[in-house]
């Protein structure tokens, strides 16, 4: 056999072989170019997604199609249940006690620990990538987004349209309204954004992009229209489980930091004026609603000339509580306050799968690094979860961490969270027994050494307090006060 005989051969069993791989062609398509990032940001979302089941009666048939289509992490927490000090940690993957920035003030540029980092959007663009967006994705306080998201296409109305009056009869801060309102979804600014992110995926570019779709609800005032609360008739609509007399085993430091100097309604308001039902009503149409968006935003990408190679990441910045642990909104180390949809799809990486470990949210800038096969970054503190893509049931040796001020964290491994408070009160969770944290287990002997492992994981220091005056740096200081006169 000749030298040419020998190479054709070979070309044809190459060929043969790699024909038979149906990976093959769609590894090929990732590697011949850079992938692109579509970075979507839900704004409040709990877990009250049907993927997630945490509530019965959520319908979200595209962010379930989505999770079907890559891996849903169904242990995610974020670094503080708060916007701005949840998004500075995803764009910077720092943890706020490396930063100082805690609640809904400072910006990254004035934290000297933040600010010596590249934001995400802005190391995908001196990477070459064309990087755009749009609504919430920073703090969307006036002009954060303008300073960290090249080609910054605007708020689209934010947290708009609002009404001449409130539509509650609750008389607190004016963002906590809830109600049908406007009369047609097009007058929303998520149903806006998504339609800016459809124009920006049926283009054409020459440059690989990153692009950040960020939505406003199911964030207050949970205003839709009329259409998503038929969804859910308030006469057959299921309230959350609880128990009576669920804070009696927490401190008087925990409840005072999930409490005092807060905006939205307490339970006692609620229950009172009879609002639970409709409240659970408004989030879950405003779910609905949100979930129809990125719907659009997907058919958009998949009907386009990039969906073959772009990664997709869906999360929300934090939990919402309703009603759970007798209280309302964010700000909570428990369960419903951290704990939020994640999940990533794209090129290789596998359909269907879902992941139990502990993940943060502060993984995500690593872990989009590594899948555009891009240097990491020595000063971020998160992980790649490349391993967890790769495996879902890879032996993850890291726990999750969020805070709520200096002193005030939640430990999260697979079966577990811990609380210390800042005050030295403690609270500790079995999920396989106790998933919705109704029973303080901290003094049973039976889970000593699994505390003590949970408790290694609080850092030795932190960051003073950056920014003022916002609700979780009033509430953070009174019960500071409060601490010290007891």
């Amino acid at each position: 056999m000749t030298a040419k005989t020998e190479l054709i051969l070979l070309l044809v069993l190459l060929g043969i072989f790699g024909g038979c791989n149906p990976n093959k062609k769609k590894k090929e398509q990732h590697t011949a170019s850079k992938p692109n990032v579509l970075f979507i940001a839900v704004d409040d979302l709990n877990d009250w997604i049907g993927a997630l089941g945490g509530h019965p009666q959520a319908k979200t048939p595209n962010i379930d199609k989505l999770a079907r289509r890559g891996v849903l992490f169904t242990n995610a927490q974020c670094q503080a249940p708060v916007c701005n000090p949840s998004r500075v940690s995803i764009m910077t993957s720092l943890y706020p006690s490396t930063t100082g920035i805690y609640f809904l003030n400072p910006d990254i540029s004035e934290s000297p620990m933040a600010d010596k980092t590249v934001v995400m959007p802005k190391r995908f663009q001196q990477e070459g990538y064309h990087v755009s967006g749009a609504g919430k994705l920073f703090h969307n306080a006036e002009g954060i987004n303008e300073r960290h998201i090249p080609n910054y296409a605007g708020q689209f109305g934010g947290f708009g349209p609002m009404p001449k009056e409130k539509i509650s009869t609750f008389p607190g801060h004016p963002l906590w309204d809830w109600g049908v309102y406007p009369e047609s979804d097009d007058q929303m600014p998520d149903y806006k954004i998504a339609g800016w992110a459809e124009e920006q995926l049926t283009g054409k570019r020459k440059q690989p992009f990153w692009m950040g779709v960020g939505f406003y609800r199911p964030h207050v005032p949970q205003f839709v229209p009329q259409k998503w609360f038929d969804m859910y008739p308030l006469e057959s609509l299921e309230l959350p489980k609880t128990i009576s007399g669920d804070l009696k085993d927490i401190s008087s430091y925990g409840s005072d930091i999930t409490r005092l100097e807060h905006v939205s309604p307490t339970h006692k308001w609620v229950l009172n004026n009879d609002e639970w039902k409709p409240l659970v009503q408004s989030y879950l149409a405003c779910v609905s609603f949100v979930d129809d968006q990125v719907g659009r935003v997907l058919t958009a990408l998949d009907e386009g000339a990039y969906g073959e190679n772009t990664y997709v990441v869906l999360f929300s910045d934090h939990g919402f509580h309703i009603g759970e642990k007798e209280r309302h909104a964010k700000r909570s180390l428990w369960e419903d306050g951290t704990r939020v949809p994640l999940i990533i799809m794209g090129p290789g990486i596998p359909e269907g799968k879902v992941c139990n470990n502990p993940v943060q949210l502060m993984d995500l800038y690593p872990t989009l690094l590594e899948l555009c096969n891009l240097e990491a970054d020595t000063k971020h503190e998160g992980n790649s979860l490349i391993p967890l893509l790769q495996n879902t049931q890879f032996e993850w040796p890291h726990y999750s961490r969020t805070s709520f001020g200096p002193g005030n964290y939640a430990i999260v491994s697979e079966n577990y969270r811990f609380i210390q408070y800042n005050d030295g009160s403690e609270e500790f969770y079995d999920h396989t027994k106790d998933p919705n944290e109704w029973h303080n287990e901290i003094g049973n002997e039976i889970y000593a050494q699994i505390i003590e492992k949970h408790r290694e994981q609080i850092p030795e220091s932190y960051h003073e307090i950056l920014g003022k005056e916002s609700t979780g740096h009033l509430s953070y200081e009174v019960s500071e006060k409060n601490k010290k006169t007891r």
